[in-house]
């Protein structure tokens, strides 16, 4: 995320929020892991080692010892005062003046610069009085001041950790070692060694190691970490599985299909990568005002300064008041306000099946009024079974025509081919050879099969070309019609049936309750349109669409004011998906690759697109509670930090400048941790 917010390019010292990210490769993820532990460890030795030096410190300093009613000044003491205060500043402060040099390198002045100008100015004043200038040193101030830093910073990045603990399960879902299948014995090895086709064992309750096919047995995964699916799902020889699922009580081989990077766990843990790294909206108004901070506390410092110092208070207070100004106004708890939310939301998103492309179109969700369902796989099961074969020609019977049919569908993975092919298969048909296959766009397929052209077809191709709907042609509401054509003549029809998902309609409720209008839009004819509309309680419905004609009707629906969310499976539906104001591929499994959606989710579930929406404004109102406190804090104490009560007896001090913005920091770190997603 080094580049998410320039505000903290080189945040905290080294450990910018590009660690609360770890890329597509697992093993890089633990290093980013390993080097924010080790940022973490630093933190935490040097805050002990300056709040050693910070008691004699306390105890030498004139001021305390004037408050307290004692006198230990003995000779040299101040220059004993002096060298622990240059160890505290040098050592306890080397983050602070290391990121001041970076953010001035970079012409990006940030937190960093802040806080190394406001210590480096406290310390060289306490050096010149200690050499003969007139007044009370800083030493103290200056040791309690690096102190609350460095415990500032020390929890801060425990929490930044924390944030992004999700990213960090999924990257540790990969096992490091796999059981390679020899010709004659099981051999341990890498799993970033296995290469494709290699043969793996998978023994009960282990992780799978690679994405594959299962060769030999069966048993029960659960994907729950993967899908956010919770039901372990049934895999027999044949199914995928996916690097990272966690086998049941079953033995099981697995065919590789790739190696460990190019893996669907890898995909993700890259895809959330890419999305905690993307700028929204949101994201560059945090900056600006970031941006904006700086300048007014370096502004409001001087200025604090000069007023004090000119109406006559000490030098001391005039400084002491310009560096509590300049600690309390560093725009950290702002800087970090968005890329938290985005780090835990992109993480827990993906952990429940919902995989941010896009920020901005995840950020939009809430403000979705019309969500478009397509129907196949979507609102329905997506597995459609054939439920009438109809003859219109003695010479073809049923099993001729489910014969001709599949030989024309063996090379589709459409959900109507799935039924006939399985049909055939049923009926224990031999399939025939197909020549000059070709696909009519939205329509059917055409192919000759053994010599004879022959054609399936939607309802729309017999309108189109003045083809006769048969005598005593019925199907019911729920069921999906192909035509058999044969050498122009009508051979028959089959009938297939979709079975619609038993949460659909679940989900259409609760996008009522939240004032959102629901639409079918599908291919499939009126009659089924109709029936899934009005058995799921659903707005409208839009019947017989071509692909190319869904994005006209999106189109129409943004006309008339709608922001409109669409979901379709990503391939035929791209147009569309990539114009609607969010683009949600569904159904795509492990094929993560819905180029054209901002979101992908891994089920076909529908809820799962309610869950969406929800999520999508729980993630919003914690990035405004964020930037409301964050930039409320800074309104508050501002003006106390630069003396307006002062005449009032209400004055901060530095340090009570720097707990204060640790507070506010923690605050933002610990509301951002609160996210969650609600089913």
């Amino acid at each position: 995320m080094e580049h998410q917010h320039e505000v903290k390019k080189e945040d905290h010292a080294g450990h910018d929020m590009s660690n609360m990210n770890h890329g597509a490769n697992p093993s890089m993820g633990m290093a980013g892991h390993n080097h924010h532990a080790m940022m973490i460890a630093d933190f935490k030795k040097r805050f002990y080692i300056v709040l050693i030096l910070t008691i004699p410190i306390m105890l030498l300093s004139e001021m305390i010892q004037h408050w307290i009613g004692v006198n230990w000044q003995f000779g040299g003491s101040q220059y004993i005062l002096f060298a622990l205060s240059t160890v505290v500043f040098l050592y306890g402060g080397f983050p602070f003046l290391k990121g001041l040099v970076d953010e001035v390198k970079a012409k990006n002045p940030g937190m960093m610069f802040l806080i190394g100008f406001a210590i480096t100015v406290a310390y060289t004043y306490s050096v010149a009085i200690v050499f003969g200038l007139q007044g009370m040193d800083f030493f103290w101030e200056l040791a309690t001041l690096i102190l609350i830093m460095l415990l500032g910073h020390w929890i801060e990045m425990k929490s930044v950790a924390g944030a992004s603990k999700e990213l960090e399960l999924l990257v540790q879902l990969m096992p490091a070692d796999a059981h390679m299948v020899m010709p004659n014995m099981v051999h341990d090895v890498k799993t970033d060694t296995l290469k494709k086709n290699d043969i793996i064992l998978v023994k009960p309750g282990e992780k799978v190691a690679a994405d594959g096919i299962i060769l030999e047995g069966e048993s029960y995964l659960n994907e729950s970490m993967l899908t956010g699916e919770s039901k372990p799902v049934q895999k027999v020889k044949g199914d995928k599985v996916i690097a990272g699922a966690i086998n049941g009580n079953g033995s099981i081989k697995v065919t590789v299909s790739h190696a460990a990077k190019d893996s669907y766990l890898s995909q993700v843990i890259k895809l959330v990568d890419d999305a905690q790294k993307s700028k929204s909206q949101t994201q560059l108004l945090a900056d600006k005002a970031a941006r904006w901070l700086t300048i007014i506390a370096l502004v409001t410092g001087v200025a604090t300064f000069l007023y004090w110092y000119l109406t006559g208070q000490s030098l001391a207070f005039a400084m002491e008041r310009m560096v509590t100004v300049i600690v309390i106004c560093c725009p950290h708890a702002l800087g970090l306000a968005v890329p938290l939310v985005v780090a835990k939301s992109t993480a827990l998103s993906a952990k429940n099946g919902l995989l941010i492309k896009n920020r901005t179109a995840f950020e939009n969700s809430r403000k979705i009024t019309t969500i478009v369902f397509d129907k196949t796989g979507t609102l329905t099961v997506g597995r459609f079974e054939v439920s009438k074969i109809v003859s219109l020609q003695k010479e073809f019977n049923e099993n001729e025509i489910i014969r001709l049919a599949s030989a024309l569908e063996q090379k589709s993975e459409h959900p109507i081919a799935t039924g006939i092919l399985q049909k055939a298969k049923a009926l224990s048909i031999t399939i025939p050879e197909t020549e000059n296959f070709n696909a009519i766009t939205g329509k059917g397929v055409e192919a000759m099969v053994e010599g004879e052209k022959i054609l399936i077809v939607s309802p729309g191709y017999l309108k189109e070309n003045n083809l006769a709907i048969p005598e005593g042609f019925n199907a019911n509401d729920t069921e999906t019609v192909v035509f058999v054509i044969v050498n122009n003549e009508l051979a028959g029809y089959i009938a297939l049936s979709d079975e619609i998902r038993p949460e659909a309609a679940e989900a259409i409720k609760t996008l009522k309750e939240n004032n959102i209008k629901s639409i079918l839009l599908t291919g499939d004819n009126n009659k089924v349109a109709k029936s899934v509309s009005d058995t799921l309680g659903m707005d409208s419905f839009i019947a017989e669409v071509l692909p190319h004609q869904k994005l006209e009707k999106i189109k129409d629906l943004q006309s008339n004011g709608e922001f409109v969310a669409m979901t379709g499976d990503g391939v035929n539906d791209a147009p569309a998906l990539a114009i609607a104001d969010v683009g949600i591929a569904v159904g795509s499994g492990s094929d993560i690759a819905a180029e054209t959606a901002g979101i992908v989710l891994v089920n076909s579930n529908p809820k799962d697109v309610v869950n969406l929406i929800l999520f999508g404004k729980a993630t919003y109102r914690k990035m405004i509670q964020n930037l409301i406190w964050a930039t409320g804090y800074n309104v508050i104490s501002l003006p106390l930090a630069a003396g307006v009560l002062y005449k009032q007896g209400i004055l901060l001090s530095p340090a009570a400048g720097a707990v204060l913005m640790t507070v506010s920091t923690v605050v933002v770190a610990i509301n951002a941790s609160f996210l969650k997603v609600k089913k």
